[in-house]
């Protein structure tokens, strides 16, 4: 059965609207569907299954867990991460780094906020703050295979006032992606954006924008603040502007969707 065109719209989702999950050492916000907070009409949107906006407390973190058949991108906005997994792969994550994990056939891992236990805290931060991240998940073009993992800094100045890919499994970003994924169909660029400067998003049928920090103007939408997201479908190509304070964006262009199938599957 054919898969049938997107339908042209953009639905602007607030912050306060999204599922939250607080209390104790964790304290996140979902803008789909995730463990607990179900809701059979917010599963996805194109091949984006999770996108969850993280503040991890000193010490603290997801102990030992497994994940199967997703690409899990991590973006590091203040403070670091510790990642640990049962193939051997370790590493900081830190702003302006780019991670993917591709979790395969099965792998375990766990992530921590406790740099400073092993003295490789950076220079740029104090001991024992929060971390904030956005972890975002998007299923891989085939089920199985090796879990992976990959990482890579991206240079400051390459992100300022610039969209920058930094993961690519579009064949036309093959040579400009930080870190790979294994989803053929889709992408993630990142900027930091100067008050008043503009990026125009990519023209993809579809394109999810998030602004963890700061504000901007979405052409022909008005302003989106911290932490609110725009779903576009069909309906790229639109100017994106930051405010007063500058803004730092993720957006996902995606060229396919998931099917229920694969939205049952996970």
């Amino acid at each position: 059965m054919p898969v049938p065109a997107p339908v042209p719209g953009v639905r602007i989702h607030r912050s306060a609207s999204r599922p939250h999950t607080g209390g104790g050492w964790l304290d996140s916000r979902h803008s789909f569907s995730f463990a607990r907070h179900q809701d059979p009409m917010n599963t996805h949107f194109g091949r984006l299954l999770v996108s969850n906006d993280d503040r991890i407390a000193p010490g603290s973190g997801f102990d030992t867990h497994g994940h199967r058949d997703m690409e899990i991108v991590t973006w590091v906005l203040s403070g670091s991460l510790v990642h640990q997994d049962s193939r051997g792969h370790n590493g900081i994550i830190y702003p302006g780094l780019a991670q993917r994990m591709s979790a395969g056939s099965g792998i375990l891992h766990s992530e921590r906020n406790d740099t400073w236990r092993d003295g490789s805290i950076r220079h740029d931060e104090a001991p024992g703050e929060p971390v904030h991240l956005v972890q975002m998940w998007v299923v891989p073009d085939a089920t199985g295979g090796d879990p992976g993992y990959e990482q890579l800094e991206i240079a400051p100045g390459d992100l300022e006032n610039h969209l920058v890919v930094v993961a690519g499994g579009l064949a036309s970003y093959a040579d400009r992606a930080a870190i790979r994924i294994r989803d053929r169909s889709s992408a993630l660029l990142a900027s930091r954006l100067s008050p008043g400067r503009s990026v125009r998003l990519p023209d993809a049928p579809y394109v999810h924008l998030y602004v963890p920090l700061g504000s901007v103007a979405l052409e022909g939408e008005g302003v989106l603040a911290t932490g609110d997201a725009a779903r576009l479908t069909a309906t790229g190509g639109r100017r994106v502007t930051a405010g007063d304070d500058g803004a730092e964006i993720l957006v996902w262009e995606m060229h396919q969707a998931m099917t229920m199938l694969d939205v049952r599957g996970h």
